[in-house]
């Protein structure tokens, strides 16, 4: 199969198997705990700037991997990639399953954490990641369990950074990226590490991408409001214009227009969209999507595109799993322009 269609029916699987009945059984056990990752080990991690990884690839003629001279390094940590199978009893995924992980690699190390290579080394951790239906969890009478998921993937993560900062970092200035469960994640990393304490010094800009955040989230980390705004974070949520979630909508949720990167609800045309990327062909679709800030419901709107087929094709409304790659361009622009501001100053 070629890789364009392994990438898309890969994200496609994600989005259909949310409606499928693969909830954990049982209740969240120590017994079924898959074992923690050992972040000195290369295997438990996604990227690295040492090893050769796809956050390395450069998915259009244009672009170049610029990792090796960055003087910025980027934390990114990938959306729910385990959709666990029938009959599981694991809450969180196991760091040693392999198909999970190539899974992993194939699909938000590639298309996400690549869009960063431009301008620092990245470092993504595997972690236990909740199971895609423990989501639901929250909301029912197996919250408390869903909680205890929830808990020991953080661990991971914070681990994972606190062996970054131990024996990376070495001072360097960074981005925090993340997206969907990953951005859960980064809310809370943010909250521990940075929000008003010292290492918010060193932060060149979070992206919070595909995961709501209130504006009330942090103490003192506060939205960016321009495009090269720094110590600061940006987020956002793709919709289809004109519809409206069932859930988590409200007027306190801070959004994002990738293609101001302002806050407020003006308007944004397609051509300031620099270029989508979604597929191993050296394709860029330049000028095809809008964006437009829904300020009442906390999300982003934007007109479906009459091409590429496929995203006209797209069975949904919510474009969750192209949080980043319908904006791939901008974002990878306006990392370059938050870098060059944090280290002009």
């Amino acid at each position: 199969m070629i890789a364009i269609d392994r990438f898309l029916l890969l994200l496609f699987s994600v989005f259909l198997l949310s409606s499928c009945a693969r909830k954990p059984i049982g209740i969240f056990e120590k017994e079924n705990i898959p074992s923690a990752p050992d972040y000195s080990q290369e295997k438990y991690w996604a990227a690295l700037p040492t090893k050769l990884d796809s956050a390395d690839l450069i998915l259009a003629p244009s672009l170049q991997d610029a990792q090796k001279e960055a003087a910025v390094d980027v934390f990114f940590l990938h959306p729910t990639t385990y959709t666990g199978k029938k009959g599981e009893r694991n809450w969180n995924a196991p760091v040693d399953d392999d198909e999970l992980n190539e899974k992993t690699d194939a699909s938000a190390v590639k298309y996400q954490a690549s869009i960063f290579n431009g301008v620092g080394r990245i470092f993504a951790p595997r972690y236990r990641q909740i199971q895609l239906q423990v989501f639901d969890e929250f909301y029912t009478e197996r919250k408390p369990y869903a909680d205890q998921a929830s808990a020991l993937a953080y661990s991971d993560v914070k681990r994972a950074f606190e062996y970054y900062l131990e024996h990376y970092n070495d001072g360097r200035p960074i981005i925090i990226a993340s997206h969907s469960q990953g951005t859960v994640m980064a809310k809370e990393l943010l909250s521990d590490f940075f929000d008003g304490q010292a290492l918010q010094q060193q932060l060149v800009a979070a992206y919070l991408v595909g995961i709501l955040v209130a504006d009330d989230q942090f103490k003192v980390l506060k939205p960016c409001n321009s495009a090269s705004e720094v110590k600061c974070f940006t987020t956002w949520r793709t919709f289809q214009k004109d519809y409206v979630p069932k859930q988590f909508v409200g007027d306190n949720i801070i959004v994002t227009n990738p293609l101001t990167w302002k806050t407020d609800d003006t308007y944004a045309p397609a051509h300031l969209n620099k270029g989508i990327i979604i597929n191993d062909k050296q394709q860029v679709y330049e000028h095809l999507i809008d964006a437009q800030v829904n300020t009442d419901l906390g999300i982003l709107w934007i007109t479906r595109p009459k091409k590429p087929l496929r995203l006209r094709l797209f069975p949904s409304k919510n474009f969750h799993i192209g949080d980043y790659n319908l904006f791939y361009m901008n974002v990878r622009e306006n990392a370059a322009l938050r870098v060059k501001t944090f280290l002009s100053k």
